[in-house]
């Protein structure tokens, strides 16, 4: 029997994540537990949307790691392609949260600070021979999804990012998002500081190899120098999707030749942690699922939303009838909206 068409795949590290109570953390009796990493979070929101999606990974034989296995396949994530590494533990990350007390080292109330543990962890493993196993799923896939974040992990980890590109297309789109994170390639000695094999250099191979680009313009300016979406859109034409997010209002989208920007929707932010991800997930899935291109930009400033109301990493979404009937209002209809307390989002829905 041939396997069933995978529309989706997404590459790359999985972390587990412990949420601290809001104060100093030194001061949090509990930490609640969640699941996270950039590609992973763009899973589940593909899987969400009705996305037939797959992650490759690689994750410790621990309990993190079955958890984190279990949390994407309980959100309809294909997980056959991870492989779970005996000597290496799973990443882990610890969300700090502030209380605005007077406290000396507590934060702002609601803010929020990340502290990583995935020094030679199993997803700094990741290589190219995690695509040789992956083979069945990737054979059937018409999209790939990876990020900077992995890219950074390790030179392995380099060396699988551009793999991907190499793959052969027939109809496939890459896609790849920018996810610039300095403290991790400030970790990679192996690299020069510029020119030809630097994180900048590597991260514009990415984005010019790739057929879907994110953007984010002051994560943009602080690689290459250039936040203006025009200016990017003349250093990176190769992508026929190129999104750029401008900052927390708006988005300017670039079809070929076609340029849109849409603003973002009004909301009150409960936590900013995944919501770029989000944004990816929304905007790839409308891409596969053939809507226009006005459509792909609402949908992802519609996930992101969820993510940006909601807590924890991965975003949980409306159901799908709500939001396409929300992407399809007028231009007029959707300045006004206002993602939450609305009568076409349920408060309990984006939450």
């Amino acid at each position: 029997m041939s396997q069933p068409t995978m529309r989706a795949v997404t590459v790359g590290e999985g972390l587990a994540v412990l949420i601290a109570q809001p104060g100093p953390l030194e001061d949090s009796p509990v930490f609640e537990r969640g699941a996270a990493g950039a590609e992973a979070n763009v899973a589940a929101v593909l899987s969400q949307l009705g996305v037939q999606t797959a992650w490759i990974s690689r994750l410790g034989d621990d309990g993190f790691g079955r958890y984190l296995m279990r949390q994407l396949a309980e959100r309809g994530v294909d997980t056959t392609a991870v492989t779970i590494d005996p000597a290496r533990p799973t990443a882990v990350y610890v969300k700090e949260r502030g209380e605005g007390s007077d406290r000396p080292t507590d934060l702002a109330a609601g803010a929020s600070r990340m502290l990583y543990y995935r020094t030679d962890s199993a997803g700094s493993a990741l290589s190219p021979a995690d695509l040789v196993t992956a083979a069945p799923v990737l054979d059937h896939a018409a999209l790939i999804h990876s990020t900077g974040i992995t890219t950074a992990l390790s030179p392995s980890a380099t060396a699988l990012t551009g793999a991907l590109l190499d793959l052969p297309r027939a109809g496939r789109l890459i896609s790849f998002d920018l996810n610039y994170r300095p403290a991790l390639w400030a970790r990679r000695t192996d690299l020069p500081a510029a020119g030809p094999g630097s994180a900048a250099d590597i991260l514009a191979r990415q984005i010019r190899g790739s057929d879907v680009a994110f953007l984010g313009a002051d994560e943009a300016e602080a690689v290459f120098g250039v936040g203006d979406a025009e200016a990017l859109r003349e250093l990176f034409p190769q992508p026929r999707h190129l999104v750029v997010k401008n900052d927390k209002h708006s988005v300017t989208g670039y079809f070929g030749a076609k340029q849109l920007e849409v603003p973002a929707l009004e909301l009150e932010v409960t936590e900013r942690i995944g919501a770029g991800d989000a944004f990816a997930g929304g905007y790839l899935a409308a891409l596969l699922q053939g809507r226009p291109h006005e459509q792909l930009l609402r949908f992802g400033h519609l996930c992101a939303a969820a993510a940006l109301t909601g807590t924890g990493d991965i975003a949980e979404l409306p159901p799908l009838p709500v939001l396409e009937s929300l992407a399809t209002v007028t231009r007029e209809e959707w300045a006004r909206l206002h993602y939450g307390p609305h009568p076409s989002v349920p408060e309990n829905v984006a939450s």
